[in-house]
């Protein structure tokens, strides 16, 4: 098999790059490591001859581009993109050290490994192997190493489209993370979940003000009482459920999988049944904020003037103004809103060319594989490329363990990729760039 160099390289690459810490705290004096970590990439590349542009959008924040020319240059590129930040790990909860890329009980444990460093190994491990073996792939790869993905893009992809976006000139389909994962449904059949939407993003910012004074004194206009019923009454709402076509398509598909009637007026019944997935697909049927800091106060005994907190929201695609509207409402007219970062939802269709050979090389490696399209609740940098107007997809292809809740994984403790579904990824994405 042509790609058993890459599969046996793939292992190794993650390990180095698990090793490299490359935490991402949202704070840029206390972020380390993404440059190092672009630098090992470049010289990755560099040794099988491929050239690189590296960009560093801030001291140490540093992205990586490079296109490998296709056969028919006349055709749309296709990108293919990773980034190499991780969230925190606190080393005395984890059972390995985080940064160790130790491997044991068949899996590479390390923050990172299925967020996403395991599918950036998997990038390198394939067009290494085709550099040394001469293969011209049917038409351009752009390769993209990304920072920041986890804290915002700021510094990452959306830098990269802002400054930098004759990089991508061509390209009109892009596979990310997130989405080609394995999900058992008995011995012969396997889903594997296809990312064709995400959620949108909108992190608020709630400021109340009141009345400062005494904690002793009896006093009715507390910011912090104020900012707290606030936090409360959105914190303990329960938005609608809203059904969009890709969360139709994969109910339909899933419930004639497993041979169930759902009804999509009540699909948290079916989502029920979906096991260690379950938490994953059930946050995709509504629209979500849930409160995530708090800050008010400077003394113990000092009623402050003003407190503040922080709303993590999602929303479906189609569903940001009414959310919106729904918000303003739930947090009451004496809340000051801030919008600290926005980003909208994508979604595209599950057909073409791209998606068909994602079917093919999967079947081609487990003939158990159906694809079946899902949205992801969370957001990746296809955020960011889709504004130029490229069709995002989630597919970093893995199989997993029946048993194995994957879903935990990230941004969890303990965090590991299985090392046969690592070699089994390398194999499924070596076909499908070399038939797309």
């Amino acid at each position: 098999m042509e790609t058993i160099a890459a599969a046996d390289e793939v292992v190794g690459i993650c390990r180095d790059l698990l090793r490299i810490d490359t935490t991402n705290t949202g704070d840029p004096r206390t972020t380390v490591g993404e440059r190092v970590a672009a630098e090992y990439v470049a010289e990755k590349l560099g040794e099988v001859g491929i050239d690189v542009e590296l960009h560093e959008s801030a001291p140490t924040r540093a992205n990586l581009v490079a296109r490998i020319p296709g056969a028919d240059r006349s055709r749309g590129a296709l990108l293919v993109h990773g980034h190499l930040d991780v969230v925190p790990a606190d080393a005395s909860e984890w059972s390995v050290g985080p940064f160790s890329g130790e491997e044991k009980d068949g899996y590479l444990w390390g923050r990172g490994a299925i967020d996403m460093k395991d599918f950036d190994a998997m990038m390198l491990a394939v067009v290494r192997d085709w550099t040394r073996t001469g293969y011209v792939p049917p038409r351009d790869i752009v390769l993209a190493y990304t920072a920041d993905e986890e804290a915002g893009m700021q510094y990452g992809s959306q830098w990269l489209v802002e400054n930098h976006r004759d990089l991508f000139d061509g390209c009109t389909e892009a596979i990310g993370e997130v989405g080609g994962y394995s999900y058992t449904v008995n011995d012969d059949l396997r889903l594997y979940l296809v990312q064709t939407a995400e959620k949108g993003l909108d992190w608020l910012r709630l400021h109340a003000t009141g009345r400062p004074g005494h904690g002793s004194f009896i006093h009715d206009d507390n910011a912090v009482t104020n900012l707290a019923e606030a936090v409360a009454r959105v914190g303990h709402h329960r938005f609608p459920t809203v059904v969009t076509p890709t969360v139709r398509a994969f109910l339909e598909q899933v419930g004639d999988a497993l041979q169930i009637d759902i009804d999509p007026a009540e699909p948290e019944l079916a989502i029920a049944k979906l096991g260690p997935i379950a938490n994953l697909i059930g946050a995709t049927i509504r629209n979500t904020a849930n409160p995530t800091r708090l800050e008010a106060g400077y003394k113990d005994n000092v009623i402050p003037g003003r407190a503040s907190a922080t709303i993590d929201c999602r929303t479906l695609p189609g569903e940001a103004d009414s959310f919106l509207a729904a918000m303003r409402e739930l947090i009451g007219p004496d809340i000051e809103v801030e919008h600290v970062h926005q980003q909208p939802a994508v979604e595209t269709s599950f057909d073409g060319a791209l998606v068909d050979a994602m079917g093919a090389a999967l079947r081609a490696e487990d003939r158990g594989a159906r694809t079946v399209p899902y949205l992801m609740s969370g957001g990746t940098d296809a955020k960011a490329f889709s504004t130029l107007g490229i069709r995002c997809f989630g597919f970093a292809p893995l199989r997993l363990p029946a048993d194995l809740n994957f879903a935990s994984l990230f941004h969890g403790i303990d965090e590991r990729v299985p090392v046969d579904g690592l070699k089994f990824g390398v194999r499924v994405l070596d076909r499908l760039l070399r038939n797309s």
